[in-house]
This record gives structure tokens, sequence and C-alpha cells, in this order.
């Protein structure tokens, strides 16, 4: 590939809902652009951008890929981002290093939520956007039908700046406004120029009008020539067009047709001569030997830095850290330094990588895209730069994940090579997390959804030979008592020699705070037990609460007074004390009224509004209480408290519930005690774990 220059670069992310064709629009850009021979199709598994083993068996994409085209003496990089919301971590890294979101939309059933997250996430990265009204050979696609719901749910910035020529199988060429020309498709996208079809006259005046309405708003100057005259020139036009893609005041919409090519070719004309270049873009970062902001812009004679926004790691190619050059220029020697790790990387070898196809390449300018490989200390959102002219940029921030499974290893000795394998995803993939809980002792993986855990687990499996199993968490319930009982613990052995004798009198009672596990109160007088066996008796009851009388979760909230006892001058001694304790401790609790706790969570549920009856019957389902509603950025929010039993699957309820609108965030508050139908079924299955053990 040729050594563009930053005026001449477009980075942009083609996003939207899942299943609108955006592989296949890429594929189809490629074909156009003569960088494949043959345009490859996601059902037939040959795509550039879908090339991971998972992608091809699921048909779908999993992971944002990049393919840059070299069209009209300009280098667009272009980033195919996934669509389904259990992959929505892959489009935070890309929005960071783009400058225009190409978001598709079907010509038949219109704006998506996919399509309104894409925009959300743009505009709030504030990243340009463009709108590709995909599908157009399909039947029923209506093209001005769905250009006015965009209009009317994303604003006037919004303005057609191609217009279809026929639609459904009919969908033949489109019409550049601004240029009034005409372009027919005679097989795989062959545009030949044509007449401008009289009968679109008035439909090409008025796309005219909207964009030089738009373009006028951009500038100061154009906006009091326009409320003078009435009408902007050819070149003012384009002018304000230009600064108001730069500046997110406009969004052009285009219409296409992946699969049949028409109309692509002048999708690439748009994206080379319309969408903005980084060479106006400043970034915005700190030093990290003093802490104070920085600046960096866009240009070659500026100190070299780069935000790395994607990690691929691979068993056998090692790992490569895709990232865009945001200042300065990239030689194919020499070293680094990470400003976020502290550490100093060498360059092993420039890329630039199109799929899977990785292209050498000697250096890169500002603003341009490539990969290193094998860099030791460096992931995902980290900045790389001239040691002598440091400069950190915020990290990359990913969703909190929203589902956990516990993760256990397949085959018994395999721990290591599971979660070995489990920390090197998590480089490729960061809105996935691994942690192990302290108190079941089981490794959580967390992540988007059920999906993306399941293909976690199967990258696992293909990428490093290691089988894992995902289960349903266990929920740390907890025992407590609820009555104050007194009991004897006495424990007598004679065996010959020696004998064992303890004997305790303890009085247990809740302490009314279920965050306090234990208290141990010494209330003997007399000697009756003698003092170097009362931290006996006291260690005896720590150890056994570990495990209660119900079902063996640990007990919490309890007060033990010892406060009576006798011993054997001979046979008495600190395991006879620790025993007898523990005797006391499961006749005492059996006899106090002993309860279940649960866990109960702070829920916050955001969904609009007419959604909300659907969410409160479910939380009520789910034997959640409804503590309150707000507004909040035009949603209606959900406050409740719900048990940790009944949530594991609510980010799929809900993504289902709210057709993916609604979102949620979910805390520990407290325990309090399980309803007694409830308990009874959470004890019988501890038995049978019990007996299965055994």
């Amino acid at each position: 590939m040729a050594n563009y220059q930053t005026k001449d670069i477009r980075n942009i992310a083609l996003m939207g809902h899942g299943g609108e064709g955006k592989t296949t629009l890429m594929e189809s850009l490629l074909f156009a652009a003569g960088a494949i021979d043959r345009q490859g199709r996601v059902e037939d598994g040959n795509t550039v951008t879908d090339y991971d083993a998972e992608e091809i068996k699921r048909k779908i994409s999993i992971s944002a890929a990049i393919a840059p085209i070299e069209w009209n003496k300009k280098s667009l990089n272009i980033i195919d981002i996934p669509g389904y919301f259990d992959f929505i971590g892959e489009m935070m890294g890309p929005l960071r290093v783009v400058e225009t979101a190409a978001i598709l939309v079907s010509a038949v059933s219109g704006i998506a939520v996919g399509t309104e997250k894409a925009w959300d996430y743009a505009t709030r990265n504030n990243v340009g956007k463009m709108l590709i009204v995909n599908q157009m050979d399909r039947d029923h696609a209506d093209f001005m039908k769905v250009q006015a719901q965009l209009r009317e749910r994303f604003g006037s910035s919004v303005v057609p700046i191609m217009l279809p020529i026929g639609a459904g199988p009919g969908f033949k060429g489109v019409v550049n406004v601004l240029e009034n020309k005409a372009y027919e498709y005679a097989g795989k996208g062959k545009p030949r120029e044509i007449p401008v079809p009289a009968a679109m006259a008035d439909d090409i005046a008025m796309a005219l009008e909207e964009i030089t309405e738009a373009a006028a708003m951009t500038d100061d100057e154009l906006t009091m020539k326009y409320l003078d005259e009435g009408e902007l020139s050819h070149e003012e036009i384009l002018e304000g067009f230009k600064i108001g893609m730069f500046t997110s005041q406009i969004c052009p919409v285009v219409p296409c047709s992946a699969l049949t090519g028409t109309g692509v070719s002048k999708l690439l004309d748009i994206m080379a001569d319309y969408l903005p270049s980084p060479e106006r873009a400043t970034y915005t970062g700190v030093n990290p030997k003093t802490g104070e902001a920085e600046t960096r812009a866009c240009r070659n004679d500026e100190p070299f830095s780069a935000l790395v926004y994607k990690t691929i790691a691979d068993p056998f190619v090692g790992k490569l850290s895709l990232f865009k050059v945001m200042s300065g220029t990239l030689g194919g020697s020499g070293n680094l330094y990470n400003a976020t790790s502290d550490k100093t990387e060498k360059i092993a070898g420039i890329y630039v990588l199109r799929g899977k196809k990785q292209i050498g390449v000697q250096d890169l300018c500002a603003g341009d895209m490539g990969a290193l490989s094998k860099l030791q200390f460096t992931n995902t959102g980290d900045t790389l730069c001239d040691a002598s002219k440091p400069i950190k940029y915020p990290t990359i921030e990913y969703p909190a994940p929203c589902i956990s499974k516990a993760v256990f290893a397949v085959k018994q000795g395999e721990e290591d090579k599971v979660f070995g394998g489990l920390a090197r995803l998590m480089e490729e993939d960061p809105s996935i997390k691994i942690e192990k809980n302290a108190e079941t002792t089981e490794t959580l993986l967390s992540g988007q959804g059920e999906l993306h855990l399941d293909v976690i687990r199967n990258k696992l499996a293909s990428k490093f030979g290691a089988q894992a199993n995902l289960q349903d968490p266990r929920i740390p319930y907890r025992e407590t008592i609820k009555k104050t009982v007194k009991v004897q613990g006495r424990h007598k052995k004679q065996s010959g020699g020696h004998g064992q004798f303890g004997d305790v009198w303890i009085e247990f009672s809740p302490i009314g705070d279920t965050s306090v596990d234990f208290e141990f109160e010494d209330a003997v007088v007399g000697g009756v037990v003698p003092r170097n066996f009362i931290p006996s008796v006291e260690k005896g009851l720590r150890e056994n609460i570990r495990k209660g009388v119900l079902a063996g979760y640990p007990m919490v909230g309890l007060h033990a007074k010892l406060y009576d006892g006798s011993y054997h001058p001979v046979d008495s001694s600190e395991m006879a004390f620790k025993t007898a304790a523990r005797i006391a401790y499961k006749k005492g609790c059996m006899d106090a009224s002993p309860v279940l706790l649960e866990p109960i969570m702070h829920v916050e549920v955001l969904v609009p509004d007419e959604y909300m009856g659907d969410i409160m019957g479910d939380m009520n389902k789910r034997r959640g209480r409804i503590m309150g509603m707000n507004q909040v950025d035009g949603l209606q929010q959900l406050v409740a408290e719900a048990p940790q039993a009944e949530m594991f699957k609510y980010a799929t309820d809900l993504r289902s519930m709210t057709q993916a609108r609604g979102s949620f965030s979910m805390y520990f508050e407290r325990y309090e005690e399980v309803p007694a139908n409830v308990a009874q079924k959470i004890i019988e299955n501890a038995k049978l774990d019990e007996d299965e053990d055994e």
C-alpha cells in the first residue's frame, strides 16, 4: 500500500443493528475498489472481516475488523463493527479513533434499536455521522420513507446527498444531489452516467434545499449570505458541507445495495471526497511525568503518539496491537514508550491489516492506522509515544458486565490452561472480567450477555485447546438465629490412658446485625473453665460457624456467651474444649430458630416510558420491591431491591422485554431472611449436593 498523508486519510466505523448487512457492504466496497477479486458472502464464511472460526460458524460479526480501501487517491480505513448487543464492547475502541461513523439502516424496516445506539455512542464520542440506507434491492424498500424517519428521529442535520433511481428489484442507480448527476449500474457495480430522470426533479430540488440550509448553518458568513440572498453557490454549499461533516452538524444519507453493488462506487466517492480527514483534529491527554495537560495536533511535525484501540490474541501469530497514530509519524524500527504502563517496547514490525491479512509497511503518517506485533507490556487503551515528549490519553471505557457465570475446567488438572487462556482473551476483549469469589471459591466470568460468554468459552477451546464449563454461580447465602438459647456442650471420651473431657455452658443469641459474623463473650467466674481453655472454646466456635446448621452456609449475627462449665484436672485439653464448643454450637443453633439469609441487590433500571409496566410486573415476579421512580435523560428510572438469586438472567430478560432499549446497574445492598417456601428448596438442594459429594 502507498504511504498516505493525513489529509488523504479517512477513518470510518461501519456500525448499525445486527443483520443490516455491514459485513456484506464491506465486501462490496472492497470488491468495487478492486481490493479483492470476488465478493465473499457471510453465508459462505469467506468474507474478509468475518474470519474468526466463531464468526464463520455463527454467521455473525463478533470482533471489530479493519480493512483499508484505496479510492480516488485516498485511503479509507473502514472498521466493521459487530451489531449484536452482546459485543457492544467492540464498538468502544474504534469510536475513539475514527472521525466518522457510517451507520447502516435497512431500506425495508427503517430505524432499529441498533441504529439508535450507534447514533448515541457516536454522538457521545464526538464522532461525525453518515447514514447508509442499505438493501435498496429488496421488495418493499422505501428510501423516502426511511429518510423521513431518520430526519424526524435525528433532526434536520440529516440530509440526503444521494437519491435512488428505482427501488426493490427496480433499483438501478443513484443521483448525486450535489453534482446533479445520475449514474446507472449495469452488472456488478459498473456505473455509467445517464441523464437525470425528469420525474425526480422535485425530489432532487427538495434534497438540495435541505443540504443548502444545513450547509448554511455551519458557518456564520454562509448563514448571513443565505438569509440575505436565499441561496448559496455550488462551491459554498460544498465548503459548508465539509465543515458540517467535520463538526457533526451535517449527516448525509446515501442509498445503496451491498448485495448487488448498486450505488457502492458512488458511496466510495462520498467517503473519499466529503468525509473529514483527521488533519483538523487535536487530542488531549496528560504528561505522565508531571500530570499536566498536554495536547497533540494530528500532524506529522508533532511528537509521535498513538492509541491502542484493540488487541488480537493469537496463540500462533502472537499478540497484535491495533493502533491509530494520533500525532507524528511511526518508523519501522527503534523503541516506543508506553506511557500507560511506564515501559519501553521494541518495534518488531509495522503492519496494515486487511481482515486477518498482515501487510508490512515501512512507516505511517499522523492519522493512519496500523498494527504492531509482539508488544510485551501493551494492552487495549494504552498510549504509545516518544519517550522524550510523553503523553497519556484517557483509557477506553467499556460497559460494565451485566451477566456472570462460574467457570470450571472440564478436565481436572487443566485449570491453568483454562484460566491462562481466559487471561489472554481478556486482553483481546476488555468487556469481559474474570474474578475469584473469595466466599464461594468459584471463578466468575462476566460479560455482556449469554451469547457473549458462550462465544468466549468456544474461543477458549478453539484458540487455546482449553475446555471449560459455565454454570450459574452459587449464591452466597448466610444463616443466622432468631432467638436466645442456653445449651450445654459436653465431650467425654475414655479409651485407656488419658481421656478427653470438656464441658461448657453457652448462651447463643442474635446480635441483630448480620454484617457482624460473630461475637464471643467470656462470662466465666470462679474458674469453672480454666483460663487457658477459654481461647479454645472461642476458636472451636469460630471454626464451626463457617458451616451453618440448616444448609451449611456461614453463620452470621451470632453472639456466644460462655458462662459455665467444668473440667477434669487430667483429661481436659484444648482439643476437648474445642469439641465441646462444637457440640454446643450445633445443638444450640438448631434450637434457636435458625433461618437462611439471602443477598439483596440494589437495582436501577433505565427504560423508555412504554416499557415501564412490563418492567414493574417482571420485578414483582422476581420477589423485588420497587423503591421509587425518577426521570433520567428522558428515560424512566426504576429503583428496586431484589434477591440476587432472581437476577442472574436479568440482562437477557431485560433486553428481550425492551427490544434492547433498557439498561440496568446492580450492587449488593444487604442480607435478608429467605421466605420459608424458598428456604425449604435451598435446604433440600444443599443436602442433595452434600450427598453427591460424599
